[in-house]
């Protein structure tokens, strides 16, 4: 049998093993994505009204929606049916820019609270879990989504302390969030009274 007919006759024998290649490749991934959402660990429980109020967005990873934003505040308000009203405002280009807002609709997903979906439009859905939170007086958190794209840490003062900065960027990284890539969001200096 000649090389070429030889060829021919392998040739669907090698497409199917290389499909099924991909095919293997594809599910593991897919596995792995799964069971890194799975490894994701949240505080045990919050309360939607403590959380509820204004935050500021101390630093984040990189993401679309905030290119160029500085003084970044999000405000929570639980509403009546249970579900979170949320309120996300951006100046654009510096502090004191023109303010941008967006608003959504969060919900817990678990008994925990520290799971939510964010819904800012329909059909679309965010993950919102919280992994840090301080349990005392909900002064500061860590937030982040299981695929470990997005990653915020929020803090009622514009400006946190650096060891506690330091203790949310080290949780950041033992649960897998690339935080070397945080920008650290320009905040006002709060005036003295």
């Amino acid at each position: 049998m000649s090389k070429k007919n030889l060829l021919k006759r392998r040739q669907p024998v090698l497409l199917g093993a290389a499909a099924a290649v991909v095919t293997a490749g594809v599910a593991a991934y897919a596995y792995s994505r799964r069971k890194n959402h799975l490894d994701l660990p949240t505080v045990a429980h919050v309360d939607l009204h403590r959380y509820a109020g204004l935050w500021y967005e101390i630093a984040r990873l990189p993401v679309r929606f905030e290119k160029g934003c500085q003084h970044v505040t999000a405000e929570y308000k639980v509403r009546a049916d249970g579900k979170v009203g949320v309120r996300n405002t951006c100046h654009q280009g510096s502090i004191g820019g023109p303010a941008t807002t967006a608003t959504a609709t969060a919900w817990a997903t678990d008994g925990t609270n520290a799971k939510l979906k964010v819904q800012f439009f329909w059909p679309f859905t965010g993950d919102y879990w919280i992994l840090a939170l301080d349990e005392a007086d909900y002064q500061y958190a860590l937030v982040g989504s299981p695929d470990r794209e997005t990653l915020w840490i929020l803090s009622r003062m514009p400006h946190l302390e650096l060891s506690i900065r330091g203790r949310l960027l080290g949780r950041g990284r033992e649960l897998g969030f690339p935080v070397d890539d945080m920008l650290f969001t320009p905040q006002p200096v709060a005036s003295k009274p």
